[in-house]
């Protein structure tokens, strides 16, 4: 078979030789198409798990679980969503997410509920506030006395209610109630001399200038909730559970207490 015309310059293909390069260059085509073809496969394969979260849980255990997760399953593709308890619901319900961290338990029947823990709650107050001279815990009474900083402002119910309930349950109105949008927010204002605000004990270690931490006489306490869809059974969310269990174990944390 002759695929060139012998004696021309510049070569030319002859007849045959044209239909044996389309058909090449159909083949060539066809071998990039099935590459792009086996990329997406590859990528829909791909395991991936959605997890939501308030921002108050980045102060505790939230980033060693998810340390620990993403060095027992390298292979999937986590997305991570600060979102609050309402809108993680929401996402749980349209599967952007596949779990959420959250502190408002709410009933809905699409969505199972596991308490983690009951966090203790401390008193954040300016360093120079005659509160922050004690060494023993704080009554409620006594915070109740100087203006209250609460967080978040909106959506509504969230932490902020919890803590209004908390005073109101011991039969105390805060004199003054600042509510903030978030939580640094309502820290900055503390390290203003604004007032005092009540946080989750976790948040100690979040270090502010002019910010010092009391414990609560009272029993003050927020859960952290972990929610799922309902009859979700996978082996990333047991792995997920699992893991906060062994974290709590180790650091002597009573789980679901």
């Amino acid at each position: 078979m002759v695929l060139f015309e012998r004696g021309t310059r510049p070569v030319r293909l002859t007849d045959a030789g044209r239909l044996l390069f389309g058909q090449a260059v159909q083949v060539l085509e066809g071998v990039d198409e099935m590459k792009a073809i086996s990329r997406r496969l590859h990528e829909a394969e791909k395991l991936r798990l959605g997890i939501g979260f308030v921002a108050s849980t980045l102060y505790g255990r939230l980033p060693e679980m998810i340390r620990a997760y993403r060095a027992a399953r390298p292979q999937v593709e986590l997305t991570l969503l600060e979102l609050n308890t309402l809108d993680q619901i929401a996402a749980l319900k349209d599967g952007r997410i596949d779990v959420g961290y959250g502190r408002i338990p709410f009933d809905e029947p699409a969505v199972e509920r596991t308490i983690l823990r009951n966090e203790r709650l401390v008193a954040a107050v300016p360093l120079r506030h005659p509160l922050s001279l004690h060494d023993r815990p704080l009554r409620l009474a006594e915070l109740a006395e100087a203006p209250l900083i609460v967080y978040p402002k909106t959506p509504r119910p969230s932490f902020a209610d919890q803590v209004l309930a908390l005073f109101r349950d011991h039969g105390l109105r805060p004199a003054v109630v600042h509510e903030m949008r978030e939580l640094q927010t309502a820290l900055g204002l503390v390290a203003a001399e604004s007032g005092i605000c009540l946080v989750p004990a976790s948040v100690e270690t979040l270090r502010r200038d002019n910010v010092a931490y009391r414990p609560i006489k009272e029993k003050a306490v927020s859960p952290v909730i972990m929610s799922t869809r309902k009859g979700d059974r996978s082996p990333e969310i047991a792995l997920l559970l699992q893991l906060v269990k062994d974290i709590y174990r180790r650091e002597g944390i009573a789980f679901g207490v």
